[in-house]
């Protein structure tokens, strides 16, 4: 492995390339992993600017900034961007720097694909972005295009269509890369049950997006033929069914949240144990829990579609799939306190915000299992309670552990520690203005506030205005995030070896907190 201080100079791979250029070429993991993880920060602030625009309009009743079009245009895209945009690639990212340190590989298996693969997402995401300029704006129908409403559109649907194609292009070529770079490169010794978690999520996480990545592509290319080509896949009128479409749609959309999901419960299963410094916890139930959510993500899709008239034993099947999704997360969640229970506990920053996500993933999964029973959704479906949910489940677990391990790793990729009292200030404000900003939503579904609409009735102003002033605390929050890494990376007092205290007396490594093979402890990891 070479010194993490030296993350690109004495790679053979960059050729003569210099300046720009050779980020525009490289075929470096290290490289495309960081320009993933900047990326996936530009587009953070990006996809959180346009949600500002929303809480200020929600800020109190009546029209006060935007038009109704421009306020679904920006819930689309703010939606599209922090998914595709901004979670993703930074799992990439992740993925792109620690799964061939932590497997003893070189680089990834097709270096060439992994470069097409980050070049391929950014104009994927500038085509997307582009639509806000045409007229008519962006696509309104909300993130999942729902026809008929998104055939409405106008002239930006055969972009945003496009778009999500090279996403989908990308998030593929990613896939295979990280499959045949943990199949077949391997460091010898290092079975697949010796491997770190983190690897395992990846892996699973992989052959989920290139199962369900072309059901979408199919579904909006329909959408598109339905728009532009006469044909009636989804128009009532020509024999079609608009509920096809949701059906297809959520088919991907579903085990989508998963995708988002895994990658990060491997990153908790790596924080967890070295703060606790002791070995995780079950590992191998682990890793069938793992496979478990996975499996069941792909068989519950349509507990999103109770509300469009299915069968009663349609409506039990999915309620009942739906709540044994419950029973592999929950033996995460065990594992994970087992893992802390008696452990040498320390609270640095990865450590804050990995029980953070633990805590308010749980109280998301709980919201979970109310929506899951079918009789109660009718009354929660496309009401503010949805959107607290899976806010709880996607924000906190989408960025609470790319955050911890940017923390975590920052030392590693830069050689510099990053400041603790920031990282820990950047973490308190996160974890309130979260909690400000979304808690109140709960409330507001219950009493009947519905989702995407930018006026309401006076008795939801007071929770709104809460739920706005949150937000913009939240979203403000994150520049210290940025400012902290960017200190890191211009210079700071230098990593030693031993940059979490006693963790690698202990045997844990930073790449290394599952089992593995004898010769990965015989030294501290390398830091010059």
């Amino acid at each position: 492995m070479t010194s993490a201080a030296t993350t690109h100079d004495d790679h053979h791979d960059h050729g003569p390339e210099t300046g720009w250029m050779r980020w525009v070429t490289t075929t470096n993991h290290k490289d495309i992993g960081t320009m993933y993880l900047v990326f996936a920060l530009a587009m953070l602030f990006v996809g959180g600017c346009m949600i500002l625009a929303v809480r200020a309009e929600l800020f109190e009743p009546g029209l006060q900034f935007v038009d109704p079009g421009f306020f679904n245009s920006m819930t689309t895209m703010h939606a599209l961007v922090m998914v595709f945009g901004a979670v993703m690639p930074a799992y990439a990212g992740l993925a792109n720097w620690m799964i061939p340190m932590m497997i003893g590989a070189p680089d990834m298996a097709l270096p060439r694909m992994n470069n097409m693969s980050f070049w391929v997402l950014v104009f994927a995401v500038l085509l997307l972005a582009s639509t806000l300029f045409m007229e008519g704006g962006a696509p309104a129908a909300g993130w999942t295009l729902y026809p008929p409403l998104v055939l409405q559109s106008g002239d930006n649907l055969p972009f945003a269509v496009f778009s999500v194609h090279l996403l989908g292009i990308s998030s593929i070529l990613a896939s295979i890369n990280i499959i045949v770079t943990v199949l077949n490169m391997r460091a010898p010794g290092m079975t697949l049950m010796k491997m770190p978690l983190f690897c395992w999520t990846w892996l699973i996480t992989a052959f989920l997006l290139i199962a369900v990545l072309p059901v979408f592509a199919a579904a909006v290319t329909m959408l598109l033929t339905d728009a532009h080509f006469g044909t009636s896949f989804f128009d009532a009128a020509g024999g079609g069914d608009p509920v096809l479409y949701q059906h297809l749609f959520w088919f991907f959309g579903h085990p989508e949240v998963y995708i988002i999901i895994l990658p990060a419960f491997g990153v908790i299963s790596t924080i967890v144990p070295t703060f606790s410094r002791k070995r995780l916890f079950g590992y191998s139930s682990m890793v069938y829990a793992t496979g478990s959510i996975a499996f069941l993500s792909l068989i519950v899709w349509a507990h999103h579609q109770f509300t469009v008239g299915m069968p009663l034993a349609g409506e039990l099947y999915f309620m009942y799939a739906t709540m044994l999704i419950a029973v592999p997360t929950g033996v995460k969640v065990f594992n994970w306190t087992a893992t802390m229970w008696r452990g040498s506990l320390s609270f640095e920053t990865p450590m804050l915000f990995s029980v953070g996500f633990i805590i308010l993933f749980t109280l998301g999964g709980f919201t979970g299992l109310m929506l899951a029973t079918a009789p109660a959704d009718f009354q929660y479906h496309d009401s503010y309670f949805v959107v607290a949910h899976f806010h709880y489940t996607l924000v906190v677990g989408g960025t609470f552990p790319v955050f911890a391990a940017v923390y975590y790793w920052l030392p590693k990729w830069t050689g510099h520690l990053y400041d603790e009292k920031l990282g820990q200030l950047h973490f308190w404000l996160t974890a309130i203005a979260f909690n400000i900003t979304f808690m109140p939503q709960h409330f507001l579904g219950l009493a009947g506030m519905p989702r995407r609409i930018p006026d309401y009735a006076i008795q939801f102003a007071d929770f709104n205005m809460i739920s706005s002033i949150g937000a913009f605390i939240l979203g403000f929050s994150q520049l210290i995030f940025a400012y902290v890494v960017y200190q890191a990376i211009k210079g700071g007092e230098k990593a030693s070896a031993e940059v979490w205290e006693n963790a690698s007396k202990m045997g844990l490594e930073w790449t290394v907190p599952s089992p593995a093979p004898y010769h990965t402890f015989t030294r501290a990891p390398e830091i010059e």
